[in-house]
């Protein structure tokens, strides 16, 4: 994973492992890499990983079995929650950019539109 170095490091493996889990990559319930493997898959101090697993915890993505590991929560109500709150962070974030460069709501929903016109959704 290539770091950006305006968002601190932590923030972006959480970010890595919430879009796994939405993806599906890290299934409902499954046990997640202890804290050494992660800081070695990640490169990051073993400091951080803990953190990592500290702030999913506190979010309710996970949860920790003491002395068996850490899993991904099973609640799908959070999971669609989850799914939900990174949806609205895109849609946002894109917004907000558009309207910066000086487009109106009403023009943004009409360029989408046409976008999705143009290049219709593939389901892999």
């Amino acid at each position: 994973m290539d770091f950006k170095t305006n968002i601190p490091i932590y923030l972006q493996v959480i970010q890595d492992i919430k879009n796994k889990i939405i993806a599906g990559e890290l299934p409902l319930g499954g046990k997640l890499p202890s804290s050494r493997e992660l800081a070695v898959m990640y490169g990051i101090n073993p400091n951080t990983a803990a953190r990592i697993y500290s702030e999913l915890e506190a979010e309710g993505i996970s949860f920790t079995k003491r002395g068996i590991g850490t899993f991904v929560t099973d609640d799908t109500n959070r999971i669609t929650s989850l799914r939900q709150e990174l949806l609205d962070a895109i849609i946002t974030d894109f917004t907000e950019k558009a309207a910066g460069l000086g487009y109106l709501r009403d023009e943004i929903i009409q360029l989408l539109q046409e976008f999705y016109i143009k290049h219709p959704l593939q389901k892999s």
